[in-house]
């Protein structure tokens, strides 16, 4: 045993080498992302209680869109990923425009969602009611965002499935910078502009959108590294079976974002109902979150293209080592989020508002946050090594059974019939998370263990498990 162990230790050695070559890119760029959340989160904490409300809120009814958008777009990395690894780069350009007509009908569809369905979802929930014309303001301006956002995903989907991550890090760097400029000027109304609070921050969130998309499709054009792929040479008409395929992998992914998206966007709604001051320190503990986050995300898409690289090549110890790499990088990220928010969680409060009453609420969702950050991390390493082998039903119903079969209903139970409020629904993420955690990196190792999809005896040795 010590000697197969010291043999494969090179391999475990290349494999963490390729997968950080991977994931820092990812992770500068989700962490930029998010960025911009906490840009609009601290222009309005420091215009006052009622726009960050307003913005916090608002921000989680668009979050379910922009979960949705990532979701089916993340049907495209693994696809690439597999292609590449299998040397069919040939048919990686036909695949990438049938998802740049996926990704044109789905922002469409979103946009219109977000305009017309978010308002109305808002007015209807029991928002405080002050809140409700700066939500949907805020709503009104940001859908214009979303068709950018679809396409911006099926860029970076097509970079990150053939291993090219940076561009992911520069546009959503550029998104990042440009955006604190824009939303001071018109949140705050400044070069002769009037101030428009909560619906400045939507607007300038949409043109950044379009902005980041515009610059990222300019790069691909022109960059030598996406020439061989003959990207626009032709353009074919949409065609039924690939864009069926997409779907087949990319709805669940969608499905399966959207359960926990939306049960901290349930959370947030259910806050909201508890005045003004609670919204306004949930929306800081979930922006740390939220922050922090983003670095088991970065590392899962690394270890998405690892394992589907590896699928494509047929290396099942390949798939194993990705895996592996993939959840013990995501725990070592962990144990230093959760230290700073169980350690300095008051500090970390004050960096967004100077209300005392919103520091010491913040605080305290501060440290279960700190207390969920290793099953939070788990479970989302686990469906992006999931999503290499292109396994996303089962995924879906496990994520939707752990977040609203468990999640929900105990943040529930605690939050009012045993009054903990805020801290409740907070505890009911935790028991949801570690749910979802458990079963999700359960059924990778089963599947890691089982023959390939694909590959000789799959599916007579195992007819349900990638199908």
């Amino acid at each position: 045993m010590p000697t197969i162990l010291h043999r494969h230790q090179p391999r475990l050695a290349r494999e963490l080498k390729d997968t950080l070559r991977l994931a820092v890119p990812l992770v500068l760029g989700q962490l930029s992302a998010v960025g911009m959340n906490l840009i609009d989160a601290l222009l309005a904490g420091h215009l006052d209680a009622h726009t960050l409300g307003s913005v916090a809120v608002g921000a989680s009814v668009w979050s379910l869109a922009l979960v949705a958008a990532i979701g089916v777009m993340m049907a495209l990395p693994p696809s690439v990923a597999q292609l590449a690894g299998a040397g069919r780069r040939e048919a990686i350009g036909p695949l990438f425009r049938q998802a740049v007509w996926l990704a044109l009908v789905l922002g469409l569809v979103l946009g219109i969602a977000v305009h017309e369905g978010g308002a109305v979802l808002v007015a209807r929930i029991g928002i405080d009611a002050e809140l409700v014309p700066d939500v949907i303001g805020f709503l009104h301006a940001v859908a214009w965002g979303a068709p950018a956002l679809a396409l911006f995903f099926a860029l970076r989907g097509l970079g990150e499935g053939i291993g090219l991550t940076r561009p992911t890090m520069y546009f959503s760097g550029l998104g990042l910078l440009l955006l604190g400029p824009i939303g001071y000027v018109l949140m705050y109304g400044r070069l002769g502009l009037p101030s428009l609070g909560a619906r400045g921050s939507g607007m300038a969130t949409a043109l950044v959108l379009w902005l980041e998309m515009i610059a990222f499709a300019t790069y691909v054009v022109r960059s030598r590294h996406y020439r061989d792929l003959r990207l626009f040479e032709r353009w074919e008409r949409p065609n039924p079976h690939a864009l069926a395929e997409l779907l087949r992998i990319g709805v669940p992914m969608g499905v399966s974002l959207f359960m926990e998206a939306s049960l901290f966007v349930a959370v947030a709604l259910v806050i909201g109902t508890l005045g003004t001051d609670v919204v306004a320190g949930h929306q800081v503990a979930l922006n740390v979150a939220s922050v922090t986050f983003m670095v088991p995300l970065g590392l899962a898409m690394a270890t998405t293209v690892r394992v589907g690289h590896a699928v494509g090549r047929g290396d099942a110890q390949g798939v194993r080592d990705a895996g592996l790499v993939g959840i013990s990088l995501t725990l070592l990220a962990q144990t230093v989020s959760a230290g700073a928010m169980l350690l300095l969680p008051r500090a970390i409060a004050m960096l967004y508002t100077d209300d005392a009453v919103v520091i010491a609420l913040a605080a305290q969702l501060l440290v279960l946050a700190g207390l969920f950050q290793f099953s939070d991390g788990i479970q989302v390493a686990a469906n992006g090594a999931l999503r290499g082998l292109k396994d996303t039903r089962i995924p879906m119903l496990i994520t939707t059974f752990a977040y609203w079969g468990v999640g929900m209903p105990v943040g529930w139970w605690l939050a009012f019939p045993h009054g903990f409020g805020a801290r409740g629904m907070w505890m009911g993420l935790i028991a949801g998370l570690s749910m979802a955690a458990l079963l999700l990196s359960w059924r990778f190792w089963k599947l890691a263990r089982g023959p390939l999809p694909g590959t000789a005896g799959a599916a007579a040795a195992s007819p349900t498990l990638f199908h």
